[in-house]
């Protein structure tokens, strides 16, 4: 929403792409990084399930709200030798690490998590007033 990960991962990668599925807070997070000088990271509105195939594939993906299973477009815009970092899970979340090695992923958990779900689709009125 703030871009405020974005803004993080910024200064540990060469490009940050960052998806947010709502359109104010997707103008909001571009505006804000602009205004602040982060020049290596582009934010775009749509559905984080989706992914953002045209700009694959990515050494990193990370997702910061919990789907219950990982998306599979998203595990197939990874680079070969890339990993995706999400919480998994609706009330009970595990951290999961997925490593893809060619055409083989390999998945492994962590920590007990808790994170807001990740959401797919159109957003309602009822999240366009929020």
């Amino acid at each position: 929403g703030s871009g405020y990960g974005a803004a993080i991962l910024s200064r540990l990668c060469r490009k940050v792409y960052g998806i947010e599925r709502i359109q104010p807070l997707a103008n909001r997070a571009r505006e804000t990084l602009e205004s602040l000088g982060y020049d290596n990271v582009e934010v775009k509105c749509g559905d984080g399930f989706e992914g953002w195939q045209e700009k694959a594939p990515f050494d990193v993906i990370i997702l910061g709200a919990a789907p219950t299973e990982i998306p599979e477009q998203l595990k197939h815009q990874l680079a070969d030798g890339g990993r995706l970092i999400a919480p998994i899970g609706d009330l009970q979340q595990q951290l999961v690490i997925l490593e893809k090695s060619g055409t083989t992923f390999n998945e492994s958990t962590g920590t007990p998590v808790r994170f807001v779900p990740m959401k797919s689709g159109k957003v309602s009125t009822e999240e366009r007033t929020k």
